[in-house]
């Protein structure tokens, strides 16, 4: 018999290490084995370094809306100039390309044709409406649904390959007219309205500092719902609208079923978890309840609240998404009416820095990665028009009305189908990897933010949308890590003017 640490036992102790077994005949030979660290193995290589992927998605503003004026911050700030195309008149006038170029402008509504007795008619009267800057942190909404989008890019034809990009003052107007009770910008103007950097130092100041780009798109021409099915799924499943109250939810698979299946943690950090819905029933205000997977996985679906205290206490996911709040304000949405006049940009991007400064301030910085965008480009002027890609699928618009652009027999025009992108929208890369001002000219829609994830997690593609995109990994820098040390960025202030009776 022999006494192994207070226990009797009969015959040799065995310990299994790999495939070999050893025979132990004491208490202080066992002892010694198994305190014994394993041997180290290899340290992980290049995107193997990443352990946490957090994606937020804020909502409605284009790429010229609030990065246009990128290259007079970096003047201003003495950061180096380098390729970056936003607003042309930003530009410098001598140097690298895109070099100063005129303000641009889109036709305006005819004033002989005015408002309540007309819609927005556009003609050889009409003004020149010129980009502008917005002073009011909250505004009206110009509407980014199927139509609207189609006849910003070309306002005549929306069918046409030729991108005029002539129809966003007009869309804006109209909108505004028709809405009951109208809008008081009548006149559409607010749709070519930008942002900068004394508006949103927090947001130019992250994007300088780590890596953004010039050509991130959002993934369908439309609206909020249909772009976060893609972000979700790499596919509306032939939807350009919100899926009807009452009908069946989508049973394509998400990013979330494949992290499932592999057995990789995920969680959806939710901003406005639950609010009161119709007839007084509580809403759980997230775009995982458009797929099967919200009924699969609730114990996934959590309280934004839980992203700070995972953060804080090392328990942070492989993967999160965070939902943005519509109900509290704190989206960025522009107004959509008196039931909800929209947020300031300052209290959204505000609300963005708590969460993005706490992550760097954590144990979780040192192998995370927060990928920063907008849904879609809430029907503000931009300069770079959607671009040729792929359809995910195969499948056509389903859900369109015989009024709806695209309607047959225009069904397979280009612009019809699933195989045109959105609008640009702005994107920040933040991680101790992200490259040190770095801007890439990549063209991309956020599906790539899939992308991303499949390549980390050596996950399968969901259709051939997110198939097709860069991997994300030309944002980082592997080898030399350039902010193991985080920067210090600008409080986000929330001072400035709040009101929807335009204009600036």
């Amino acid at each position: 018999m022999k006494e192994k640490c207070g226990q009797v036992v009969t015959g040799l102790w065995l310990l299994t290490i790999g495939a070999s077994i050893i025979a132990l005949s004491s208490c202080r030979g066992l002892a010694s084995e198994t305190t014994s660290a394993p041997p180290p193995g290899p340290a992980p290589q290049g995107i193997n370094q990443i352990n946490h992927i957090v994606l937020m998605a804020q909502e409605n503003r284009g790429f010229d809306h609030y990065f246009g004026a990128m290259r007079q911050y970096w003047a201003a700030n003495n950061i180096p100039d380098q390729s970056f195309d936003g607003l042309p008149q930003f530009n410098p006038a001598t140097g690298i390309a895109p070099l100063q170029g005129p303000t641009p402008t889109n036709p305006g509504c005819d004033p002989a044709f005015p408002f309540p007795a007309f819609d927005c008619k556009i003609d050889a009267n009409s003004p020149a409406v010129a980009s502008l800057h917005m002073i009011s942190m909250c505004e009206e909404n110009p509407s980014p649904s199927w139509n609207e989008s189609h006849r910003d890019r070309n306002r005549v034809n929306p069918f046409s390959a030729n991108a005029t990009l002539d129809g966003y003052v007009w869309t804006a107007a109209h909108d505004a007219r028709a809405i009951q009770p109208p809008f008081s910008d009548t006149n559409g103007i607010r749709a070519m309205s930008y942002y900068d950097g004394n508006d949103l130092p927090y947001y130019y100041f992250m994007a300088s500092n780590f890596a953004t780009s010039d050509r991130w798109f959002s993934p369908v021409m439309s609206r909020t719902q249909p772009n976060r099915m893609y972000m979700l799924a790499a596919t509306s499943a032939g939807h350009v609208k919100p899926l009807p109250s009452g009908s069946p939810v989508l049973t394509v698979p998400t990013i979330f079923d494949s992290l499932q299946a592999a057995g990789i943690t995920w969680k959806v950090y939710v901003t406005d978890l639950t609010h009161t819905g119709a007839a007084g029933h509580p809403v759980q205000d997230s775009a995982i309840n458009y797929f099967t997977a919200a009924a699969k996985y609730p114990q996934n679906i959590v309280p934004e609240s839980e992203f700070l205290t995972d953060v804080a206490n090392g328990t942070l996911p492989a993967v999160s998404y965070i939902e943005p709040g519509l109900q509290s304000g704190l989206d960025e949405h522009p107004g959509l009416d008196d039931n909800f006049p929209g947020g300031s940009v300052q209290l959204g991007s505000q609300y963005v820095s708590t969460l993005i400064n706490a992550l760097m301030q954590s144990s979780s910085w040192k192998d995370s990665v927060f990928i920063f965008t907008i849904d879609e480009f809430g029907g503000f002027y931009d300069h770079v028009p959607p671009q040729p890609t792929v359809s995910p699928d195969g499948i056509l618009p389903s859900d369109l009305g015989p009024t709806d652009d695209c309607a047959p027999p225009n069904t397979n025009a280009p612009t019809c189908t699933f195989d045109y992108t959105g609008y640009r929208v702005p994107l920040i890369v933040i991680s101790p990897f992200a490259k040190k001002n770095y801007v890439s000219h990549t063209v991309a829609d956020y599906t790539a933010w899939l992308k991303f994830v499949e390549t980390r997690f050596n996950l399968p593609s969901l259709t051939q949308r997110d198939a097709q995109q860069m991997d994300m990994t030309e944002f980082f820098d592997f080898t030399n890590v350039p902010w193991k040390t985080p920067p210090t960025p600008p409080a986000q202030p929330t001072s400035g003017p709040c009101y929807l009776n335009m204009l600036p």
